[in-house]
């Protein structure tokens, strides 16, 4: 059913072609669509198109419809088209006339706009506060391993002395630079279309700003024409925002597989945390960590995905835009899942003690041998060479003991100051705003 349909449908083939999997994808926005007609029609009211006893019995049945998505007691009828058109046939068959007044000054474009913009704000919140949490236990096992030395690499070729404090560290404050993007994205997701119509504006007179105001939006998109732009390219910057927590965390889960391997033998898991073989008894396999590296790989590829569907398009509205949802929207459950699984893992690993002790790392102490002929006065290029010869003529002798005190060293790891960063960074988002207006359109 098209609540804007006139005397003809569609062929039967051509509405399963373009409806495609969007029916599916509009249940993550339900609650989110009611939200902007809340806040819609208390501006109708506000501009005159509405009376307040229509308001108010609107907002009412606004509100049942919202308790009812919160719930898991909603769904789309099967000859209703979207989510948009599902609230107003529920509001028309409660309300009558009253219900079809909802689409006053607004189009099924700036619907979508406004339900994707406060959809992508809120999970991109969620995903903040998946974080959080992530990062505090990296810094805790980053404290409470800074003395267990192992090998650093370069080229995969032991390179120097490292440390699990400096590894679970490294990650801590990776993700540090994802919130900042995530941040980022989240400024750009976070002015309200609202208003834009088709992407040409309204003749009513609307008040966009008294949306915005009741949405917690922090701006307006101000051009019509830029707002309806603005499709495509907030989602495009939410996903690369998204693909750096997962380039993290995949680059996390590599460097985890690579160390319970016996080759390497630098961590362990208990049995119930990894997976065995079918036909082989000593096996177990790092399948968590193998599972969120292709995750996360995949969600890497949404930015290009989403940039190459929405190359060469004029402005305006396309219905080429309806599919930037399909791999989109689902991508924030699983990279959820990724940080939840990466933050059990972490939180029950086991670290082998003296692992550098053995003598195939011998060489990660050659640095630290050439440093201290360069502290007795030797010129770096002769201490270079001094060493250098001494390990070909297999003549090289070293300490395992390390001096690293500059900051961000094995010895100096900045804790706080990064946990100082993080914190300063997540002060920028500003989600309690959202919160009490959110609050307040619900009241």
């Amino acid at each position: 059913m098209k609540l804007w349909q006139k005397d003809k449908a569609s062929l039967k083939e051509v509405e399963t072609f373009t409806v495609g999997k969007d029916r599916e994808m509009d249940m993550y926005l339900a609650a989110f669509d009611v939200l902007g007609s809340l806040a819609h029609t208390i501006m109708l009211e506000n501009a005159g198109l509405l009376t307040k006893e229509d308001l108010e019995v609107l907002k009412i049945e606004l509100k049942k419809i919202y308790k009812n998505i919160q719930e898991g007691n909603f769904s789309l009828q099967d000859n209703v088209e979207d989510i948009h058109s599902q609230v107003e046939l529920i509001l028309t068959e409660r309300l009558g006339d009253i219900g079809k007044k909802i689409h006053s000054a607004r189009s099924r474009n700036d619907q979508v706009l406004v339900d994707v913009k406060l959809f992508l704000r809120n999970e991109i919140e969620e995903i903040v506060n998946a974080i959080q949490p992530f990062f505090q236990l990296l810094q805790q096992q980053s404290e409470a391993f800074k003395n267990h030395l192992f090998p650093g690499y370069t080229h995969l070729q032991i390179a120097m002395p490292s440390s699990f404090g400096l590894w679970f560290g490294a990650y801590a404050e990776s993700l540090v630079d994802d919130v900042t993007t995530l941040n980022a994205a989240y400024k750009v997701v976070n002015k309200n279309p609202l208003g834009s119509a088709a992407g040409y504006g309204s003749s009513f007179p609307i008040n966009r700003t008294l949306t915005t105001q009741l949405l917690g939006f922090e701006n307006l998109n101000y051009n019509v024409v830029y707002a309806q732009m603005g499709r495509g390219k907030a989602e495009r910057i939410t996903a690369q925002s998204l693909a750096n927590v997962a380039d993290t965390l995949s680059r996390l889960s590599m460097d985890m597989t690579l160390y319970l391997n016996q080759n390497f033998d630098f961590v362990s898991f208990p049995v119930e945390l990894t997976t065995g073989s079918s036909i082989m008894p000593h096996k177990k396999n790092p399948d968590v960590f193998e599972l969120i590296r292709s995750h996360c790989n995949r969600i890497k590829a949404l930015p290009n995905e989403i940039i190459m569907m929405t190359t060469n398009l004029p402005s305006g509205y396309h219905r080429d835009l309806q599919l930037l949802k399909e791999h989109l929207f689902p991508a924030f459950q699983t990279l959820k899942e990724c940080i939840n699984m990466a933050s059990l893992m972490l939180s029950n690993i086991s670290i082998k003690k003296n692992i550098v002790t053995d003598e195939k790392y011998k060489y990660i102490f050659s640095v630290e041998e050439v440093n201290k002929l360069v502290l007795q006065g030797v010129p770096f290029r002769d201490a270079y060479k001094q060493v250098g010869l001494a390990i070909e003529a297999n003549e090289f002798t070293y300490s395992t003991e390390v001096n690293h005190t500059h900051e961000g060293s094995i010895g100096n790891l900045c804790t706080k100051e990064i946990a100082t960063m993080m914190n300063d960074t997540l002060q920028q988002f500003g989600f309690e705003k959202i919160d009490t207006a959110i609050n307040a359109l619900l009241k």
